[in-house]
């Protein structure tokens, strides 16, 4: 018997509704006050608690021959990169990305490679000659991020961040330029199994407070705050979807060079477009994103490849019960 596994957080939901869907038995490792959420749910058949951070590596390896493990973004974040490195599973995707896309310039660097377009990232503080945006590194859901107008703002900024104990340099943050237009987050899926790209879903991330600002009177002074709270699903016009179709193809194509073995399963280009309908990706998410978490019974895309519901978490593990029965395990998992 194979489970499928994962942290109670971000997707798990979602992760574990699918793999049941799929036909295997389900396994969830959360904290002891999470632990009445996560035992409702009757297609979670294993609830494990852990009682601190290095159990959870203990746990987890104890499952080492049956355990499929699907990352998600709370992953890096709660664990640590040390303790990931000394998980004896079967993880489901391409583990050596996470490296990428915790560093921010590593992360923009790889999206350059692909021929994506970008905004521009300043090295410096004085360098700032525009509207910049200032990102902290890892899987965060915005938190510390802001906004800065010019270099004094951008250097009064890092500062709070070191006194906040958010970063000890200012070389861990990216510096971003500040692009006007639409967020939209692309879902994308690749089978190594199928050798096929699927584009899976849009969504918006809902922001407080720069979300809430929009309420407030001109005249009140708040300073926005980026921290992803929720996420609403979006579609795009049809003539968007081949440009950023080809950003995505190049990306497969430029981590199977980079990052071997490559993009394996759910990825997000996290997207800015224009009044001029200019897509431009300002970070991605190399891993299944919370965003999908809107379709659990399939979004208006995955409908085009499957005609039937199928969520991320779904798409994830039949592209396992697929390697299984082809034998090409080693071909979904790092």
């Amino acid at each position: 018997m194979y489970y499928v596994g994962t942290i109670g957080s971000h997707s798990s939901l979602q992760i574990l509704h699918g793999a049941k869907q799929e036909g295997f038995a389900t396994l969830v490792i959360t904290e002891e006050k999470r632990k009445r959420f996560y035992s409702q749910f009757k297609f979670i058949d294993r609830l494990l608690i852990y009682e601190n951070l290095d159990d959870v590596v203990t746990q987890l390896n104890s499952y080492s021959n049956s355990l499929f493990f699907v990352p998600h973004g709370s992953l890096i974040e709660y664990l640590g990169k040390e303790r990931v490195e000394k998980l004896n599973i079967k993880i489901f995707g391409n583990k050596y990305i996470f490296d990428w896309e915790a560093n921010q310039k590593k992360k923009m660097s790889l999206l350059k490679m692909a021929g994506i377009k970008i905004p521009e990232s300043f090295e410096s503080p004085e360098d700032v000659d525009r509207l910049v945006i200032v990102k902290l590194p890892g899987a965060k859901g915005g938190k510390g991020y802001f906004i800065a107008k010019n270099k004094e703002q951008v250097k009064e900024g890092l500062m709070k961040l070191k006194e906040k104990g958010l970063i000890k340099s200012e070389d861990e943050v990216l510096i971003q330029e500040y692009v006007i237009g639409v967020p939209m987050y692309f879902q994308f899926f690749y089978s190594p199994i199928l050798d096929r790209l699927e584009i899976f879903g849009i969504d918006i991330r809902y922001e407080t407070n720069i979300d809430g600002l929009r309420r407030l009177p001109m005249t009140e002074l708040v300073e926005p705050s980026f921290v992803v709270v929720g996420n609403i699903p979006a579609v795009a016009r049809e003539s968007l979807l081949p440009k950023v179709y080809d950003y995505a193809e190049n990306f497969v194509r430029v981590t199977k060079e980079v990052v071997p073995p490559g993009m394996i399963g759910p990825f997000c280009l996290e997207s800015i477009v224009t009044d001029e309908q200019e897509i431009v990706v300002f970070e991605f998410s190399g891993r299944i994103v919370a965003g999908t978490n809107l379709y659990v019974n399939g979004s208006p895309y995955s409908w085009f490849y499957w005609d039937e519901p199928m969520s991320m978490g779904r798409r994830i593990g039949r592209e396992i019960k697929m390697a299984l029965e082809k034998g090409l395990v080693d071909k979904v998992t790092t």
